[in-house]
This record gives C-alpha cells, sequence and structure tokens, in this order.
C-alpha cells in the first residue's frame, strides 16, 4: 500500500469518525440515542448527499482505491465483532428467574409469529414485487423478512428502560428477558440460514444435516458449557492479568478465535462475537467490569464508524420505495404488537396498557436490526430497495419505542407509580 493509499485511509476514518461524533451528539440534544445520527453521517457522507452533491471528491475520498477500500471494509468489520460483543453482554440470562413465564412467552410468541407473518407476506404480495434477488429462493427470502420483523433491538431497549426507571422493576425485566428469548431463536435461524447462502451471489446451497448439526452444535455448547465456565475464566483473568490492559488483550483475543471458529464453521463471525458476550453476561462482578472496560472503547471509536459506513452503502434516494417501505413498517409494528400480546396473554397476562408497554419497547429493532439488513445486503440475500426499507423501519421503530412506552405507562398513575418506586416482589 502506497502513502497515498495511507494517507486516504486515514483520512476516510477521520472524516467518518468525525462527523459520527457531531451528528450523535446532536441527536442525544434532541433525546435521541446517538446512532441515529451517525446512520444519517453516513447517508449524508454516502452517495445519497455527498455523492451527489461533490461526485468527483466522494469518488476520490471514498472509492478512487480497492486496497483502500478492502482496509477500511475489514477494519469496520473487526470493530464490528467488539461491538456484538457488548451487545451480546446485555442478555442476561440469570435474570430470567424473576419473569419466567412471562418473558418466555413474550419473546417465544413475539419471535416465532412475526417470522411466520414475514414468511406469509412474501408469498402473499406478487414475487415481483420483491425484486429479482428474492426470486432466487422465496423461502429463504420471506425467512429473512421474517427475522427482521421479529428483530429486537436489545441495546435500544436497556437504554429506554434506564431512560424511564424501569430497567430493575417487572415491566422492564419482562421487556428485557423476552429479548433473550427473541434472540436466541433469531440469531440461531440467521446463522442456519447464512450457512446455506453463498457471499456476494446470494445463491442458495441446501446444506447437509451436518451443516444445522455443527451450528446448533456451537450454539448449545457456547450457551450452556460456556455460560458455565465463563465466571471462573472471568474471576482468574482478573487475578492474573493486568487490569484492564491485559483483560482487554485477553477479551480481543477470545473475541477473535470465536469469530473465527464462528465463521470456519459457516456462521457469520459477528454472530460468534454476539453469542461470546452473551455467555461472558451475568451478575458476576468481572462480567460488569468486562462491560464497562471494552464498551468504553468500542462505543466511541468503531461502533460509530461502523453506523455511518451503513449509511454509506446505498443510495437512499434512488433506492427508496414508498410502498415497499410502508408495508414493510406497518408489517412490523402489527406482527409485533398481535404477537407479543397473544403471547401475553398465553402467559396469563391481562391485555392491558402495561403490556402494550412491553409490545411498545418490544417493537424497537435499532442498531442490531440493520446491522441484520447490512449482512443481508453484503450476502447477497436482499437488494439495495429491500435494505433501505429493512434500514428506515428499524429507525422509525426505534424513535417510536420511548414515547409510547412512555405514553402508555403515564396514563396509569397507579401503575407506573407501582413500577418505578417498587421492586419486582414475585418471581414467576
Amino acid at each position: 500500500m502506497s502513502n497515498q493509499d495511507l494517507i486516504k485511509f486515514f483520512l476516510q476514518i477521520a472524516v467518518m469518525l468525525g462527523c459520527a461524533l457531531i451528528l450523535g451528539q446532536m441527536m442525544r440534544r434532541f433525546r435521541q440515542p446517538a446512532v441515529l445520527g451517525e446512520l444519517i453521517g453516513g447517508i449524508i457522507l454516502g452517495p445519497t448527499i455527498l455523492g451527489w452533491l461533490f461526485p468527483d471528491f466522494f469518488e476520490w475520498l471514498f472509492r478512487s482505491s480497492q486496497e483502500v477500500g478492502i482496509l477500511r471494509d475489514a477494519s469496520i468489520k473487526m470493530g464490528m465483532l467488539f461491538f456484538l460483543f457488548i451487545a451480546g453482554l446485555e442478555i442476561n440470562f440469570s435474570n430470567t428467574n424473576h419473569v419466567g413465564r412471562y418473558a418466555f412467552f413474550i419473546g417465544l410468541f413475539g419471535t416465532i409469529l412475526p417470522i411466520a407473518i414475514g414468511v406469509g407476506l412474501v408469498f402473499l404480495l406478487p414475487s415481483n414485487f420483491w425484486g429479482p434477488v428474492a426470486q432466487k429462493n422465496l423461502m429463504i427470502f420471506g425467512l429473512f423478512i421474517g427475522i427482521n420483523l421479529a428483530n429486537t433491538a436489545n441495546p435500544v431497549i436497556v437504554r429506554i428502560l434506564q431512560d424511564l426507571n424501569l430497567l430493575k422493576k417487572e415491566v422492564g425485566l419482562i421487556t428485557l428477558n423476552a429479548t433473550v428469548v427473541d434472540d436466541s431463536i433469531t440469531w440461531t435461524l440467521f446463522a442456519i440460514m447464512l450457512s446455506f447462502t453463498h457471499p456476494q451471489t446470494g445463491e442458495i446451497s441446501l446444506g447437509t444435516n451436518q451443516t444445522i448439526f455443527l451450528i446448533l452444535a456451537f450454539f448449545v455448547l457456547m450457551l450452556s458449557i460456556g455460560r458455565r465456565f465463563a465466571p471462573r475464566a472471568l474471576s482468574f483473568i482478573r487475578k492474573s492479568l493486568t487490569w484492564p490492559s491485559g483483560f482487554i488483550a485477553f477479551t480481543a483475543l477470545a473475541i477473535l478465535l470465536i469469530a473465527s471458529i464462528a465463521e470456519f464453521l459457516g456462521i457469520h463471525a459477528f454472530l460468534g462475537a454476539f453469542l461470546l458476550g452473551a455467555v461472558v453476561a451475568g451478575k458476576h462482578p468481572e462480567a460488569e467490569e468486562a462491560h464497562t472496560v471494552i464498551s468504553q472503547f468500542v462505543m466511541a471509536f468503531f461502533a460509530p464508524i461502523y453506523f455511518v459506513s451503513i449509511g454509506m452503502k446505498t443510495n437512499f434516494i434512488e433506492n427508496f420505495d414508498f410502498w415497499l417501505v410502508l408495508i414493510i413498517l406497518l408489517s412490523a409494528i402489527f406482527s409485533k404488537f398481535l404477537s407479543v400480546l397473544f403471547g401475553a396473554k398465553i402467559a396469563g397476562m391481562n391485555i392491558d396498557r402495561r403490556t402494550l408497554a412491553i409490545a411498545s419497547g418490544l417493537n424497537a429493532r435499532g442498531a442490531t436490526g440493520i446491522i441484520l439488513a447490512g449482512i443481508g445486503l453484503s450476502n447477497g440475500l436482499i437488494d439495495e430497495r429491500i435494505f433501505v426499507s429493512l434500514f428506515i423501519t428499524a429507525i422509525l421503530t426505534s424513535i417510536a419505542a420511548g414515547p409510547l412506552m412512555t405514553y402508555f405507562l403515564a396514563e396509569n398513575k397507579t401503575l407506573i407509580k407501582k413500577e418505578i418506586e417498587s421492586p419486582v416482589t414475585t418471581t414467576q
């Protein structure tokens, strides 16, 4: 790589990080998540705005060197391994006993029904409505749409519950722990689906039973044996290595190794990093310290650059399809609310403003929805029109989640007082 290419690489990262920092801070002033500003920054720096207003400068900075593009994409992907490790740390399986039945049924039906609705929606509408990429295999495409409808953004929900002071109250625990079931199902299905898909071409090759067995075995081993030994390993590392530098280095090593194993098995490396985070997560002090130590740098550097890059993936004006956006958005909202309320009813809960608040929180697709859409685009599962529609759906449902939860809970003064001032007293 020449000096000019190296300079151009540094400039790209600096411009992307600077844009993410400025727009992220602007969003915080409006009480919106910084990721929204980072995504908007990507749209501004991408072909939608910069490429339209200053095409020569855009081509020189971002597209004139193939080597720089490869280095940038590799750096961003490695950064996302750490981001998804942090997202996995938010999946706290140890809390599920507090709200067991409610969280399980809401998470189960809140995932399975939207997936079924997504598949049904794809087959209900004419295949040419979805585009030529979808027509390669409508079943796989329908499953991908269903997974995106079912997906719930755990990091977004954590932030919303923190803002509302509900993170450790019954409504918050039900909402948060339902995402454990949601994520377990959606990421497992997504991993299996990716294992049958050739990157770039999107061609489907139905694998053997051995492939599915390896993927399921990887998930089971990570979430059973891994979780059993993780606290002991963390405690040993905490005592044996320099803190925090040695711990960060060991964590980076573990993330890269697990990601490599996941990729070797045909699972996306991102999913391996996410599962490692879920394995480490828990109430032991080392897990909380791990979250604090790793997340600060990841959220300040790697994550902003990644989300800017997501906004740069396509021209959002040229690939905006109003009817496609409307159908996917309404289907996402309808399927999530319907399925969560159905799951709550099966679990024995009343269908009231509290369950509507839970459904509102689980309706947020957030960053994980955008990551799923980005992986789907990169692997040829969807075209740019579908990507834009899923991107917009993730943004709008995330923005609406907090205000809707506040509205439904605030209408019942007794409930909001109970949820904010009193801890959970039941262990269902």
